[in-house]
């Protein structure tokens, strides 16, 4: 393999953020400085996809303080997500980044998971490997925790990480603040913390100022 579809459901679905991670730097908001990938090039390619399960919020984020967005493919429902097409090694540096661990080495396991669909590097919270299928041909990876939703308190994200996956849906998928809203607040961890309506200002708030 040369290529990979790395699949976004969080903030990372906003291509600027994203962006952080392949070229450096501390992204707007954000409390974490990233060293970034040994190739910094923008994706090739990007397409928004749907994954079969869900998202939920939990942890504690060390960039943006509150819960964290993780994907368990077997919550009911759909998670809304963005795949960019990335050679293996922008992959591995981009997980790497994301498992708090220096980039710059060459995921040993990115065949297992393609082959088994699912691969486990260590305990940590984004050092689970998902493959949910191909597109084009070229697999799809993502990561998220080894645990379930079921297994972990769940805890509402701060705004400001909030409004970049708001970024990241209306850039990938086209929807407007009220469809993101509704679709964050079904999500474990935001669903009874939020009134639709403060939710959506708040979205409004930061998308539109």
């Amino acid at each position: 393999m040369r290529e990979i579809w790395y699949v976004a459901y969080g903030s990372n679905m906003y291509a600027a953020r994203l962006g952080f991670y392949l070229a450096g730097g501390c992204p707007p908001g954000g409390l974490r400085t990233y060293p970034g990938c040994r190739d910094p090039r923008p994706p090739s390619r990007t397409r928004p996809v749907t994954l079969p399960g869900g998202i939920y919020f939990a942890g504690e984020s060390r960039a943006w303080t509150g819960g964290m967005a993780f994907y368990d493919p077997g919550l009911p429902g759909a998670a809304a997500a963005r795949a960019y097409l990335l050679d293996v090694g922008q992959f591995a540096d981009v997980a790497a980044q994301e498992m708090h661990r220096e980039p710059g080495a060459d995921l040993d396991l990115v065949d297992v998971a393609v082959a088994s669909g699912r691969a486990t590097l260590g305990p940590g919270r984004y050092e689970t490997l998902i493959c949910p299928g191909r597109l084009d041909g070229i697999p799809l990876l993502t990561f998220t925790a080894p645990w379930t939703a079921a297994d972990v308190k769940w805890r509402a994200p701060a705004p400001a990480y909030l409004a970049t996956i708001a970024r990241g849906l209306r850039e990938a998928h086209g929807w407007d603040v009220d469809r993101i809203a509704g679709y964050l607040l079904d999500r474990p961890g935001i669903a009874g913390t939020w009134e639709r309506e403060s939710l959506a200002r708040s979205l409004r708030t930061h998308l539109d100022g």
